[in-house]
């Protein structure tokens, strides 16, 4: 896999985790949550992270994949029934893109070039403040990248490269040929070091735009 910097979800993850749960999925009466909240339950907590980082890598802003990640979920609650076990990711990630899809048309894309929260939680340690502002560096440019590529591109980037996905996988969520997986991602590793190099290039020379 190509070396790229990829941030985490917020310590407040946990937090979320509670906060996505619908209040009427708990029961009415005391006793045992019914096996659609405890099915819900754990698939939040398999796959909150994933869904958190998905929706980053489509470009939802750290300040706003929280209530993303939740709106995602909301719709997966809502739908439980018709989910079969083994399509839990896939649904997910696909319900992300929609909701990634959405917030750009509305306008809701902001640039973020600080990311206190997440890239604190992104290393093991506490970094020095000159590792905090290469951290810093290195997700304003994957961020910068990841929206210079075409979006059929991205999608592919993000769950093989970022997510660590099996291409299989990929074209089952995404309704592909695993050919058309492969070939994808060989156009996005080559997008993606292009706009590297390019962005690399212009900050050699004192910036300007793409």
């Amino acid at each position: 896999m190509l070396s790229v910097t990829r941030a985490g979800p917020p310590a407040r993850a946990d937090v979320t985790r509670d906060a996505a749960v619908p209040a009427h999925a708990e029961p009415a009466e005391r006793g045992a949550p019914p096996p659609s909240a405890e099915r819900y339950r754990a698939m939040v907590d398999a796959y909150f992270d994933f869904i958190w980082r998905s929706l980053r890598g489509l470009g939802v802003p750290a300040g706003a994949a929280d209530d993303a990640a939740q709106h995602v979920f909301l719709i997966a609650y809502q739908k439980l029934g018709e989910i079969a076990p083994d399509r839990e990711r896939s649904f997910l990630f696909g319900t992300a893109m929609g909701v990634a899809a959405n917030a750009r048309r509305a306008g809701a894309r902001r640039r973020e070039l600080c990311d206190d929260h997440a890239m604190a939680a992104a290393a093991d340690d506490a970094p020095d403040p000159e590792r905090l502002m290469e951290m810093k560096q290195a997700r304003a440019l994957l961020d910068d990248v990841l929206d210079a590529m075409e979006e059929d591109l991205r999608v592919v980037f993000v769950l093989f490269e970022l997510e660590g996905v099996p291409t299989e996988e990929i074209a089952a969520v995404l309704g592909l040929a695993k050919g058309t997986v492969a070939s994808r991602l060989r156009r996005a590793r080559e997008e993606f070091r292009a706009i590297v190099k390019r962005a690399q290039a212009r900050a050699r020379h004192g910036g300007g735009k793409r």
